[in-house]
């Protein structure tokens, strides 16, 4: 084999390390966009789920505030209930 069959298999090697390199950045691509989805998602989902939480604690808190002034007697004298 002379030097120039020599430098142009040497050529093509690195041009299909090349080609297998491209292809490689291109399928990392594609995986860190599907993470990035995911990830996406996930954080939509408990973005939902955190909402949920805190208008259930404000209805709670709502009731517990309608509770503690219906046993200080402030809405038993509003509605007319108290005995008396």
């Amino acid at each position: 084999m002379d030097t120039k069959e020599k430098h142009i298999r040497e050529n093509e090697s690195v041009e299909k390390k090349e080609a297998r390199m491209e292809k490689h950045d291109e399928e990392n691509l594609v995986a860190g966009s599907l993470r990035a989805d995911a990830r996406n998602k996930s954080n939509m989902r408990t973005r939902k789920t955190n909402r949920m939480w805190l208008w259930f604690g404000v209805l709670i808190l709502i009731f517990i505030l309608l509770w503690w002034l219906y046993s200080i007697g402030t809405f038993e004298d509003l509605i007319g209930v108290a005995n008396g």
